[in-house]
């Protein structure tokens, strides 16, 4: 019941994050180079090394003997989810000198294959953002499920990006990109918030 329900986390919190999101719009960028099945297997191999990484990672941390150890770190996790789900509230100021994206913008122009090239992307794209520290926080938290964990991030990677390789305007039209934020946020608090009581309450 546990492997089920770890998956179906993994793919929801990663699902509704990636919604709207830089990398969401950076696969959409690519949707007139190259095929959609090539795309999505990029996005999907990119996702297993990046969400991989971090899930194997926090489990790693999560499997440590050290009782008192987990139990601070699981603290962190559950309150570093609330902290995601408050900031996620708070309106980004424009960055007009962010060099991560000016660096993506850069590797899409390059003549490679895309399914590589688009990987790659997705790692960078990635790295440190909400969906790959969740990721690694759901491996502190489940260390014994990384299978389940990594395939739901992968799944809820692919689905999103499908959305927006094949409905990317009827989305746009149809749902209001703060209504999904904001769905997207509330998610993370109860998650966090859940999981903090349960831990205090132990």
């Amino acid at each position: 019941m546990e492997l089920i329900y770890t998956f179906f986390i993994s793919f929801f919190l990663v699902f509704l994050s990636e919604l709207g999101d830089k990398t969401q719009l950076l696969v959409l960028s690519f949707s007139t180079k190259d095929r959609a099945k090539n795309i999505l297997l990029g996005v999907a191999i990119g996702t297993f090394f990046s969400h991989g990484i971090a899930i194997i990672f926090g489990s790693k941390l999560g499997s440590l003997a050290n009782e008192s150890f987990r139990y601070y770190l699981e603290l962190f996790t559950y309150i570093s989810f609330i902290l995601f789900g408050i900031l996620g509230f708070i309106p980004e100021k424009e960055k007009t000198n962010n060099t991560k994206s000016s660096f993506l913008q850069k590797i899409t122009n390059i003549k490679i294959n895309y399914i590589f090239i688009i990987a790659i992307s997705i790692i960078i794209g990635e790295l440190g953002d909400k969906t790959f520290l969740a990721s690694l926080g759901l491996g502190v938290q489940y260390p014994s499920c990384k299978i389940p964990l990594i395939l739901g991030s992968i799944m809820g990677m692919v689905l999103s990006n499908s959305f927006a390789l094949l409905f990317g305007r009827l989305l746009g039209n149809k749902f209001n990109p703060k209504f999904v934020k904001i769905l997207s946020n509330i998610l993370f608090l109860a998650f966090g918030t859940i999981g903090l009581i349960a831990l205090i309450l132990n």
